[in-house]
């Protein structure tokens, strides 16, 4: 007979957001007792709203950037802004998101004695020289410019995880994750699979910036959820970084393309510079995530475009 899985007090911080929301939903059907909490800066009641009634979900209003009184087994963070719209309207305190959010999460893994995961970016590689990009590659990040706030909040988060690791013997995962997409996005996050939906559905012109040839790999929200489950539940040991993505390669031209036969109508393609330090290629390697947790996307971007574009038509005509 098989032996029941323990069950946790799990914390997701950012939990209202897209990929908190389903993270909790995910974590609920484990067994879990799920506690999120979020400051809704990016993230709505209406991703969660359908939990409130259960009692194993409690919902906190709170602010990552202070500290948290609250006792956990496992910890999730995801606070923090993560389309170049939301954090780069306030850069400050996207920093201090990434930062000191870091530093009260990691001090109170340390307190209570829980393990912890980051929920990194593919940011951190910057504007790649190295194609597609493994956990080894340091990245190529301006320090200095327009998105730093976030690519460089994320790097000195990692920064912190390892040395909490290393001088508190904390168990602590890194997860660096790649362009994802599904239902719940926000619909004005400046992304692009919700922007191109947006556009395509309100039969507005698809805004496509540079020559759109540049490549993004996209990875659906049920695919990623997975894979962030199993690498929380992976042998202490495995700390990551670990890559979670699609390495399915498209060009912008292409996935507007996608979008427009399923959407139908007749909206126009309309060309704009590139933004800076816009990325070129983002492609992520997941051999260590094959081999170190059994875990590779099953969706699609044909089926997972057809989720979204369901939930962005329902959403869009209420």
């Amino acid at each position: 007979m098989q032996a029941m899985r323990q069950t946790h007090k799990v914390l997701v911080t950012g939990g209202a957001g897209f990929l908190g929301s389903h993270l909790c939903d995910r974590l609920l059907e484990r067994g879990e007792d799920v506690l999120c909490v979020d400051n809704f800066f990016t993230g709505s009641k209406r991703n969660i709203e359908h939990l409130l009634g259960n009692s194993r979900f409690e919902l906190m209003r709170h602010d990552v950037t202070f500290p948290l009184y609250v006792e956990v087994e496992r910890i999730f963070n995801l606070a923090c802004p993560a389309s170049p719209v939301h954090y780069q309207f306030d850069p400050v305190q996207t920093t201090k998101t990434s930062v000191h959010g870091a530093i009260n999460v990691l001090g109170l893994a340390k307190r209570v004695r829980a393990r912890v995961l980051q929920a990194s970016t593919s940011e951190v590689y910057g504007d790649p020289e190295i194609h597609p990009q493994p956990e080894s590659y340091w990245g190529r990040v301006n320090p200095i410019g327009v998105r730093s706030c976030y690519d460089e909040g994320k790097r000195c988060a990692e920064t912190l995880f390892f040395d909490y690791h290393r001088q508190h013997a904390l168990e602590i995962k890194v997860m660096r994750i790649f362009n994802t997409y599904g239902p719940r996005m926000h619909p004005q996050d400046g992304r692009v699979v919700s922007n191109f939906i947006v556009q395509a559905l309100r039969g507005e012109d698809i805004t496509i910036y540079g020559d759109g040839q540049q490549t993004r790999s996209f990875c659906y929200v049920d695919d990623l959820i997975d894979g962030m489950l199993r690498f929380m539940d992976s042998p202490a040991d495995f700390t990551g970084p670990v890559n979670i993505g699609n390495p399915s390669e498209f060009t912008m031209l292409e996935l507007a393309e996608k979008v427009l036969r399923l959407v139908g109508g007749a909206s126009k393609l309309v060309y704009l510079p590139l933004p800076s330090d816009d990325p070129k290629q983002r492609q992520p390697e997941i051999a260590l995530a094959k081999s170190q947790l059994g875990w590779q996307p099953k969706v699609c971007l044909h089926d997972g475009l057809k989720e979204t574009i369901s939930y962005f038509r329902k959403l869009l005509s209420e």
